[in-house]
């Protein structure tokens, strides 16, 4: 067995059965979903993560893989970063400040890191000069529909208690640590600002996903003092445990992506040039919904299938 088996719980199960067995379930979904992404767009080497964290992302989604640089600002899951051998060069830097040359990279992605950032324009601007011309720049993040579809703004709304509404949506948006939840148009601004043309973008997870991510944090609770205590945050991977919950979310992980909006966005975006171009934005184009087993995922595909 493989150290991606070892990290991943084997080679026969889904995305989303492979996250259950190592993430609390509202956190396995969002992955699971994002992870599938990957499979379909082109991301040759070399490649950087913007926002590695501890590598377990980077484990699940390229299994077999060895990504080119990963780069985090804290060492406390860098350090699990480096143990996991996922990347060549894991390194503690600041995104507004990469130690790499210019145009060292032919791909990068940052999966649901910007939006932590508060100052994100500088990050955007350093990751465009590290790539190459041409390079693929993939982004997850939170959409401006993220705190309009939590159910427990909704409930509270359905009382008229407009202001506990916005408490909560605000609490929410703290606990996420989110400092960004915006729409597509204005992270086309921002991404041409640093040279990027953003070539397809879709939302995805729904209001009922969210809502069911939303259940998950407070379910969650146990997995956090279990991760606290061992480092791990599940203490029975395995499918006679975990079915119950497989089967709660496995209609969110399936779900058609929406046209007209969806709790996340996915952006993926083209560098066009080393300095501010026009803004423009396609009509979104989701991917497939399919089941992705990883050792049968696509990575490094032709330019010409995304």
């Amino acid at each position: 067995m493989t150290t991606d088996d070892l990290l991943t719980g084997g080679t026969n199960d889904d995305l989303l059965w492979r996250q259950l067995k190592s993430l609390p379930a509202f956190r396995a979904l969002l992955r699971a979903v994002e992870a599938r992404f990957y499979a379909y767009i082109p991301l040759p080497e070399p490649t950087l993560d913007v926002g590695c964290g501890d590598g377990h992302f980077a484990a699940m989604t390229f299994p077999g893989r060895t990504l080119t640089a990963g780069i985090d600002p804290w060492w406390g899951p860098l350090r699990k970063a480096v143990q996991s051998g996922k990347y060549g060069l894991p390194i503690r830097a600041m995104g507004n400040n990469l130690p790499f040359g210019d145009a060292t990279f032919a791909s990068a992605f940052s999966n649901s890191v910007l939006e932590h950032i508060p100052d994100i324009q500088p990050v955007l601007d350093e990751v465009g000069r590290v790539l190459r011309p041409g390079a693929r720049f993939v982004i997850t993040t939170p959409s401006q529909y993220f705190t309009e579809f939590l159910g427990g703004a909704a409930f509270f709304e359905r009382l008229r208690l407009s202001g506990l509404a916005a408490s909560y949506r605000r609490l929410f948006n703290r606990i996420s640590r989110h400092t960004h939840t915006d729409s597509p148009e204005t992270w086309s601004a921002r991404l041409a600002q640093a040279g990027f043309a953003i070539e397809r973008w879709q939302y995805y997870f729904s209001r009922e996903a969210l809502r069911a991510l939303e259940i998950g944090h407070v379910q969650g609770l146990p997995s956090a003092a279990m991760h606290a205590l061992t480092g791990h945050w599940i203490v029975a991977p395995w499918e006679s445990s975990l079915r119950p919950t497989e089967r709660w979310v496995r209609p969110f992980y399936e779900e058609d992506a929406a046209l007209d909006g969806g709790a996340y966005l996915l952006l993926v975006a083209r560098k066009m040039a080393n300095g501010p171009i026009e803004a423009t934005l396609p009509p979104p184009r989701p991917l497939p919904v399919s089941p992705v087993y990883p050792g049968t995922m696509r990575h490094g595909a032709s330019a010409d299938e995304l």
